[in-house]
């Protein structure tokens, strides 16, 4: 396993988009940032390969600033708008998002020395909305992918069939799906089949439900994870970034994968307690608390 030691070891790629709340309220966010937050108080050696619009760039540019994430100052910011979503927190505390608009991240394409970057040896995550399929797709038909570890974020499944999921995996090692439907959803056979047709490890988190684990590796074993459920404070947005986030941190580090459920779940069930997908002072000037 690739060691874990400095921060062009590992490459954070995703959307860094900008959460708009019915209220009015603007936030930095989506599940990249998310993560990247989490990275930084975990301590782990990251950088953080997104792109923003020009509309939005001192707010998400002043909380990378303020958390110490690194990012490629020369590209970070590109021609048109930045990557958005609607937020309605809803009576009972859960949030309703809508109405996701892609930006700069349409037509996301990595620079020469981003490329560069991604090609040495380490680890990659990716989050995958859609220009980032097209982006990873097209760096693993470049070659540039040989040296890294790469872990994806298939999000909700939303952009996915099993047959694109086949397909995106073969540039994959390590996935996670926020799986929406059943656990007995037919359709999570034909993923599993997917995985250890491949090879592959997926990780399918269920929320309070439980996670289930694909592993198509040479002396992997399928097995489920209970979950035991805790009271939602907050809302239950950004549990998934959490989870992955902190499983990651601790699979890199042990590569123990029943371990690596035990501090994703930890990580998943802090999140409930926020009303944000961060705690109140991530987003803040004054301090992190």
């Amino acid at each position: 396993m690739t060691s874990v030691r400095t921060a062009t070891s590992n490459v954070l790629l995703g959307p860094l988009s900008l959460d708009l709340y019915r209220d009015g309220t603007v936030l930095p966010g989506g599940g990249a940032l998310n993560m990247a937050w989490h990275w930084r108080t975990l301590g782990v050696p990251f950088h953080f390969l997104t792109r923003i619009g020009s509309d939005y760039r001192e707010i998400a540019l002043g909380f990378l600033d303020r958390h110490g994430i690194g990012y490629s100052a020369a590209s970070v910011v590109g021609e048109g708008a930045s990557a958005t979503i609607e937020i309605e927190i809803l009576p009972d505390g859960q949030p309703h998002m809508d109405r996701f608009e892609d930006g700069v991240w349409a037509d996301y394409r990595s620079t020469p020395g981003e490329e560069a970057l991604i090609a040495q040896p380490g680890r990659l995550h990716v989050v995958l909305v859609e220009g980032a399929i097209a982006e990873l797709r097209r760096l693993h038909g470049a070659g540039a992918l040989a040296d890294r570890e790469v872990s994806a974020d298939f999000l909700g499944f939303r952009h996915y069939t099993v047959e694109r999921f086949a397909d995106t995996m073969a540039a994959v090692d390590v996935a996670f799906i926020g799986w929406p439907g059943d656990r007995e959803d037919p359709s999570l056979d034909g993923l599993r089949d997917v995985v250890h047709d491949l090879g592959r490890l997926l990780v399918v988190t269920l929320g309070s439900r439980g996670v289930q684990v694909f592993d198509g590796r040479s002396g992997g074993s399928d097995r489920w994870f209970d979950v035991n459920p805790v009271p939602v404070e907050g809302t239950t947005v950004g549990c998934g970034d959490a989870f992955i986030a902190w499983f990651l941190a601790e699979y890199w580090h042990t590569d123990d994968l029943a371990a690596a459920v035990e501090r994703g779940k930890l990580g998943g069930a802090m999140a409930t307690h926020w009303r944000h997908p961060l705690p109140n002072g991530a987003y803040r000037s004054d301090g992190d608390g």
